[in-house]
């Protein structure tokens, strides 16, 4: 027994001295000078950097006391103050370490501190440190960083962390596309109708099928026709002038002229019967009038056609129409001229390039859309009638340079748009703009930045966040907080409201 009681005195004793070793042992500044003493420094753990290439946060008391410093100094008895890195783990071991740092530096002189806000971002300040009801201290807002009222300075590694990016302002071509369905049509302009204005009956076919290409000159059909034979004698008689003066045979040549254009007899015709060696013809080869496709055909060899029946319908389709149907909040936009692009649902890898022509001064009641005209050219006569189509029109203002900005750097809250400019140096500004016409990712900006100027891109809504929370604390003013927290009292905090203050 009296063994046993030896031995556990012994254990007891062994864990004190070894209880007392590790709790004077745990102070950096003591046990990093007894592993100097005692020739034991080569076996401390290797630093990841070298100490002239690692970042000094703030140095610390070396007996592990909760006294901080900006710069290096003694003690009372003159050791130095150890050095706390960027990568040392003492700075989440101190988490009031940075509060600490900034009341040494405001009493140093070196940053002079103007209030505390509340770490979780609600409005409440104070004009001394002090915990809020997590226990978490107020963070310090420094005079240099809230000197400009009209921007907001974030530390570079939170801008590298939020992904923000700017771009600078520039004059551009704003494009701004209208889509709309549309349908082909053939040019009004270019059909024709091909009638007799005399009876007569079709002798021979030359075009006798729909569809086919025809020129200028090129004959049609053979037609008889009495009337007209009747006026090509009296012209051949009138151009002998037998037994007339010259005055009078000049008169009837005029009045027999007269009824063969009346019948709208071709000119060739009217050449022969001019020639005294050319007999009187009977039948008529009638040539077409104009160049393009028979899109219709009325007559058949051998039939007899009256007066103003039309016999075939002619249409250039070498240029075709595009009618478009533009919605009615697109269609104050488009003027004619402004460039288009159709593409066809039969020849969707194949876009075709044509301009506004004619806008119809109507809107449909029942779809709210306009008719608007395209040209385009079809020169192989591959796009037919009736045909569907895309179309793109460009409703900007084709060679003329607007200053603008991307449309994701304008924080539009529904009453004012505002961009965040980007001065340098991680400080920002918000700015409320005035703006104009929209296209392609870019829009116009009439008033709020010059340019050349920076503006935030990306990321914008976090800064702009963090500009309310500012313009929120700017409105308690350190004579108004100091009043606040003396009503309010140590234990009760600020309030306010930082959406009403903001605005």
């Amino acid at each position: 027994m009296r063994k046993f009681y030896i031995a556990g005195g012994v254990v007891i004793l062994v864990a004190t001295a070894a209880w007392y070793w590790i709790g004077t042992g745990s102070q950096p500044g003591i046990q990093v000078s007894q592993m100097a003493s005692n020739g034991s420094a080569d076996k401390l753990p290797a630093s990841p950097a070298s100490n002239a290439s690692r970042r000094t946060l703030y140095w610390q008391d070396p007996d592990g006391k909760l006294a901080y410093s900006a710069t290096p100094i003694k003690t009372a008895d003159g050791r130095e103050y150890t050095p706390v890195y960027e990568d040392s783990p003492a700075e989440t071991k101190n988490p009031s370490a940075k509060l600490a740092i900034g009341k040494t530096l405001a009493e140093n002189g070196t940053r002079k501190i103007k209030y505390y806000r509340n770490p979780m971002g609600l409005p409440d300040t104070s004009p001394t440190p002090k915990k809020d009801s997590m226990g978490m201290d107020y963070i310090p807002v420094y005079e240099d960083e809230d000197s400009d009222g009209s921007s907001v300075k974030i530390s570079v590694e939170k801008i590298q962390r939020s992904g923000v990016r700017s771009e600078p302002v520039q004059r551009r071509e704003l494009i701004r596309p209208v889509r709309a369905p549309g349908i082909a049509q053939i040019d009004e302009r270019t059909i024709r109708d091909i009638t007799l204005r005399a009876s007569g009956f079709i002798d021979k076919l030359y075009v006798a099928e729909t569809g086919k290409h025809i020129k200028t000159g090129e004959p049609l059909f053979r037609v008889y026709s009495p009337d007209i034979v009747r006026a090509a004698v009296d012209f051949k008689i009138a151009r002998e002038g037998i037994g007339r003066s010259r005055s009078e045979a000049a008169k009837d040549i005029a009045g027999a002229a007269q009824r063969l254009e009346n019948f709208d007899v071709p000119e060739s015709l009217i050449n022969e019967l001019k020639s005294d060696k050319s007999p009187t013809p009977t039948k008529i080869d009638w040539p077409s009038p104009v160049s393009g496709v028979v899109i219709q055909k009325n007559i058949i060899e051998g039939q007899k056609v009256d007066s103003g029946t039309m016999l075939y319908r002619i249409a250039d389709l070498s240029k075709i129409w595009v009618i478009a149907d533009v919605a009615e909040q697109d269609i104050g936009h488009i003027k004619i001229g402004a460039p288009a692009t159709v593409v066809f649902r039969t020849f969707p890898a194949q876009p075709f390039q044509g301009k506004v022509t004619f806008i119809l001064p109507e809107l449909a009641m029942a779809t709210r859309t306009a008719k608007v005209r395209i040209e385009i050219a079809n020169p192989e006569y591959r796009i037919l009638r009736d045909m569907f189509a895309d179309v793109t029109i460009n409703a900007g203002d084709v060679g003329a340079s607007r200053l603008a900005v991307p449309v994701s750097a304008v924080l539009d809250t529904g009453v004012r748009q505002v961009v965040i400019v980007d001065k340098g140096d991680g400080r920002f500004e918000p700015r409320p703009v005035k703006l104009g016409m929209r296209g392609e990712g870019y829009v116009e900006v009439k008033e709020g930045v010059t340019e050349g100027e920076q503006v935030v891109t990306t990321a914008n809504f976090l800064i702009d966040a963090e500009s309310n929370l500012k313009a929120a604390l700017k409105s308690f003013t350190p004579d108004g907080a100091a009043s606040n927290a003396k009503n309010a009292g140590p234990d009760k905090p600020l309030s306010g409201n930082v959406e009403e203050t903001a605005r």
